[in-house]
């Protein structure tokens, strides 16, 4: 198959190169002895072949072919012989040509020879004309310049073509202009182009178009045409534009370099003569401008020579000419309106240079403090402008308004007075300023209540006689009020013991009664810090008042007189032969007793401390019976010390007869514990009648009611002792003897009650409290008190929660009890036990009973976890508020703090974990309590801005988890009308209930209401 494909490829290309046979166009003999003229026949020109065919050729003919009259003839022919042949062929070089052929008619000429050069075969071959070639232009273009006053119908200009074929035929030519062809002109047979329309140069000053030559067989040849239009001066001049808008910046001189819709121009009406225009002003609007403009004659340049101001015109009409320069009467007119474009070179200015205003420190967020009012006289004044204002409390908008920062709070504690500079710029780039002080004082609002500084420790006063008239004073209290004026006028008063104590002006606590240490030595007193706003403020405190001994009580010896009998045989030195005692009301140095004699005795010595009297001697030197009579001082430390004496009588006796009885001691000291049963022993006394014959019965003289007195001579309580009721009982025992008459005798008896450990009492059996469930965190509920019976040791108690819990917590040293979450009560009424402990470890317990009010239900509690120990997080409550305030944009009050594993916080102190639950409500600025799920929602939205203020509190690493928390939906406004009506009621039973009601308002809005009420039995 492909050798195939090859043979038809090479016969198609063998086929190509094979030459057209034509037969002959004439045969004739060779005639080489008389010649021959032969016309060989016609054909068309363009053939190529053989012409003639010659025959009857000699062997010594020798064929030669010449040309014949015309040389250009045999160019076409060659001759295909060989000598000795008996024919030869004529054929074509090329193809016959008439054109060529033209000057012999068209007829080719060509002659054989033979040997003899002179015979001559003549041939004659008629080549026919064929239509060949096409006309051809002289030039390929052709160009003349034509008056617009030319008459219609001049010919203008002659195009020439050519068409080489020989015959007329062929060679006949006819002109046309080609579309799109113009009106003005027409061609002719004769190739001369003709005016047909006048001439216009204003409307066309140049023609151009094509002009066709073509010949009878259709082949043509194209030429192009220009024609120009000459002007005829008869024309004004004229400017492009009627009027020209230009622009130039105020206070500026020189040309307009924006000339609209283009530069100023003015022309000749006759554009082909063109003649120069000479430019001047002829009016300027308004006139008194005049002189600020001039135009260049030459180049209709207009320029400003004295500056303009915008502020005073801002907009000038310059009426310009154009006068043709070889012709004053030809003139043109044209309006140039001027714009003077503003210049920002005027700087805004405030309509104050100081602007003072006051703001309450409880206005709320966005607030409107002041309007600024600027103005700016240059273009579009301060439509453009802004303001710059420096402060994280307030801002500024775009009219110039000053409001307080929607993130923001005000108080007056802490910023009192803001001096802002507000800066108005007119521009956003390269603006003009100008500066105004804003000075915004902040009004106090009664928000905070007083508050004790440090009281002084410890708080004594001597006791004395003290009037109205002539105080004494105890201490300064001193206090402060972060508010001011009559908000912050604090003034202190006494809430319990008024009858003796008062307050001065000043702050100094008055004693105004007698004090007397020996009555009662320490008081309580409850004292009242209230400010002098409405309505009040207050806060509260108890200060005890130690009242210090005055060396008011000389001691007192507990018998007048101190006797004793002694044996001399049955003496023996350092006996102690009796023991003085004596006792003083006062306390410290000055209840401490030192004895002495009012002068030394060689027989017998007193101890300064314990009373005793010891014998000193080996009384040898006594022979009879002896009575030493001694006068014994008792005398206190205190400054002047006092003292007593007593009579002291020592028989010093032979022999042992005795006719009276006596009691071996003429005093006796004892000492019981209080609280011992009934019928406790309290000591023994005795009585001697030196005659075992004689016997002897004992009677109690005084306090028959407290002790008893036996044949023995034992002495017993009748009921329990109370050293707090009374400390010593002086007794006096009677001994009388069985003689007729029966002879008596008294003793002394000192009994001292000693202290033996109490448990303390609480003032009321059950603490009753009413609690709301948003109450915040740590928010006081009610206070017990106990007291110790003890003496001076009711100060020293410790109250505590005796069941472990996260509800609540209680200041360990005032009983104060607090509340740590609100939130989670499960209970309407909710039963605790305070412990009071003394420092010996003896306790009480009380009942607690707290009533949830439920006005927020667990759906409004949010429950966030942070990655810090509770007593960390605690410590920050009031921080951590106000940041998630800045970032949530609502009042935020923490509501509990607790550790993951739901520890309180007491145990998490000492085992702290790091991660810390945190329950809150949000707020909004009416009091209404907003949902947990939009809180949560608004958590997550703003999660990384409140992470980054709480690391502003607690540090950078914070996590922050949105926890799961539940509830019921509950109205929170009927809530807050349910707590109202609540403390009313409270209120309207003050009366007859001990009542003691906190009220928390913030912004003049009810947050926290704790009310605590107190219902029980006094012990």
């Amino acid at each position: 198959m492909e050798k195939m494909y090859l043979f038809y490829i090479l016969f198609i290309l063998a086929s190509l190169h094979v030459h057209r046979v034509r037969s002959a166009i004439g045969t004739s003999q060779i005639n080489c002895a008389t010649g021959s003229n032969i016309e060989v026949g016609n054909i068309q020109e363009g053939y190529e072949g053989d012409v003639e065919i010659i025959t009857n050729i000699g062997p010594d003919d020798h064929l030669e072919l010449e040309y014949y009259l015309f040389p250009i003839g045999v160019t076409f022919l060659e001759l295909v012989y060989s000598d000795g042949d008996s024919t030869a062929t004529v054929r074509t070089r090329k193809p016959l040509d008439a054109d060529v052929l033209q000057k012999s008619g068209g007829i080719l000429y060509y002659s054989l020879s033979c040997p003899n050069p002179s015979i001559k075969n003549i041939r004659k071959v008629e080549v026919q004309d064929v239509n060949d070639n096409p006309p051809i232009f002289q030039s390929k273009s052709y160009s003349a310049t034509v008056s617009e006053t030319t008459a219609v119908g001049s010919d203008v200009l002659r195009v020439t073509a050519k068409d080489a074929d020989v015959s007329t035929e062929n060679n006949r030519i006819t002109y046309s202009i080609q579309p799109p062809a113009p009106d003005e002109f027409e061609v002719r047979d004769d190739g001369n182009i003709r005016l047909k329309k006048r001439l216009n140069y204003n409307n066309n000053q140049q023609y151009i178009f094509i002009v066709e030559a073509k010949d009878k067989g259709g082949l043509s040849d194209t030429t192009t045409v220009t024609i120009t239009v000459e002007d005829f001066d008869n024309l004004n001049p004229y400017f492009d534009h009627s009027l020209y808008e230009a622009s130039i910046v105020e206070n500026q001189v020189g040309q307009f370099s924006d000339v609209t819709p283009e530069a100023i121009k003015a022309q000749d009406g006759d554009t082909g003569i063109n003649e120069p225009v000479v430019y001047s002003i002829k009016a300027v609007f308004p006139n008194e401008y005049q002189s600020n403009f001039e135009i260049d004659q030459n180049s209709g340049v207009l320029s400003v020579t004295t500056a303009l101001d915008r502020e005073e015109i801002d907009q000038i009409n310059v009426n310009i000419q154009a006068t043709q320069q070889d012709d004053a009467s030809k003139t043109a007119n044209a309006v140039v309106s001027v714009t003077i474009e503003d210049v920002n070179n005027k700087p805004p200015k405030f309509d104050q240079d100081e602007y003072t205003v006051s703001i309450l420190e409880n206005s709320p967020q966005n607030q409107l403090v002041l309007q600024t009012r600027v103005t700016d006289p240059d273009l579009g004044g301060f439509s453009k402008g802004h303001f710059i204002m420096d402060s994280d409390t307030f801002i500024i908008n775009s009219q110039g308004v000053i409001s307080l920062r929607s993130d923001a709070t005000l108080d007056r504690e802490t910023v009192d007075n803001y001096n802002i500079e507000v800066i108005a710029v007119d521009q956003p780039v390269d603006g003009l300023s100008s500066t105004a002080q804003v000075i915004i004082t902040v009004l106090d609002v009664n928000d905070n209540n007083p508050q004790f500084l440090p009281l002084p420790e410890p708080i004594e006063i001597q006791e004395g006689v003290y009037t109205p008239s002539s105080p004494g004073e105890v201490c300064k209290i001193l206090t402060t009020d972060a508010d001011i004026g009559d908000n912050g006028h604090v003034t202190i008063t006494t809430n319990s013991h008024t009858e003796l104590f008062r307050f001065r002006e000043d702050g100094t606590l008055l004693a105004i009664e007698e004090l007397d240490r020996e009555t009662q030595d320490v008081y309580d007193v409850i004292i009242v810090a209230m400010d002098h706003a409405i309505p009040q403020r207050n806060s509260i405190a108890t200060v005890r008042v130690n009242i210090t001994d005055v060396n008011d009580n000389a001691p007192v010896f507990s018998s007048d007189t101190y006797s004793k009998s002694i044996l001399v045989k049955d003496a023996k030195v350092g006996e102690v032969l009796l023991t003085l005692s004596a006792t003083d009301k006062d306390a410290g140095s000055n209840a401490l007793i030192s004895y002495r004699f009012s002068e030394d005795s060689s027989m017998v010595a007193l101890d300064a401390e314990t009373g005793n009297i010891t014998l000193t001697s080996d009384l040898s030197g006594v022979t009879e019976d002896t009575l030493l009579n001694l006068t014994a001082i008792a005398t206190d430390h205190g400054t002047p010390p006092e003292s007593d004496e007593a009579e002291v009588l020592i028989h010093f006796k032979i022999t042992s007869f005795t006719e009276t009885v006596a009691f071996e001691s003429s005093s006796y000291k004892f000492t019981i514990k209080e609280n011992e049963p009934e019928a406790s022993i309290v000591g023994k006394v005795k009585a001697l009648t030196g005659s075992p014959l004689v016997t002897v019965r004992y009677n109690m003289k005084s306090h028959e009611d407290v002790f008893s007195v036996d044949g023995e001579g034992t002495i017993k309580a009748l009921r329990p002792l109370d050293k707090e009721e009374e400390e010593w009982y002086i007794l006096t025992v009677e001994a009388i003897d069985s003689r007729t008459p029966p002879t008596m005798a008294e003793t002394t008896v000192n009994v001292q009650v000693e202290n033996v450990n109490e448990a303390p009492v609480f003032d009321l059996e059950t603490y009753k409290a009413e609690i709301f469930s948003f109450s915040p965190y740590k928010s006081p509920i009610v206070k017990v008190q106990a007291w110790d019976p003890d003496v001076g040791e009711s100060s020293e108690l410790q109250y505590s929660l005796q069941e472990s819990t996260t509800l609540l917590d209680v200041e360990p040293n005032t009983g104060q009890i607090y509340v740590l979450d609100a939130s989670s009560f499960e209970n309407n009424l909710s039963t605790f036990h305070v412990k009071a402990t003394d420092k010996h470890g003896l306790s009480t317990t009380t009942t607690v009973q707290i009533e949830m009010n439920q006005s927020v239900h667990h759906d409004s509690v949010t429950v966030i976890s942070l990655n810090k120990p509770v007593y960390i997080v605690e410590k920050m409550i009031p921080e951590m508020e106000e940041s998630m305030e800045k970032v949530l944009g609502w009042t935020v009050k923490i509501l509990s703090v607790r550790a993951e594993d739901g520890n309180e916080m007491r145990t998490i102190l000492r085992e702290s974990t790091d991660k810390t639950y945190v329950s809150f409500i949000a707020m909004d600025s009416s009091g209404a309590v907003i949902k947990a799920t939009e809180v949560k929602k608004k958590l997550n939205t703003e999660h990384k801005a409140l992470t980054s203020e709480l690391e502003k509190v607690f540090g950078p690493g914070l996590e922050i988890n949105v926890e799961d928390s539940s509830g019921n939906p509950e109205d929170p406004i009927q809530a807050f009308i349910i707590a109202l009506i609540a403390v009313i009621v409270v209120l309207a039973v003050i009366s007859v209930t001990s009542v003691s009601t906190n009220i928390y308002l913030k912004n003049g809005l009810p947050y926290t209401w704790i009310v605590s009420y107190i219902v029980g039995k006094k012990k």
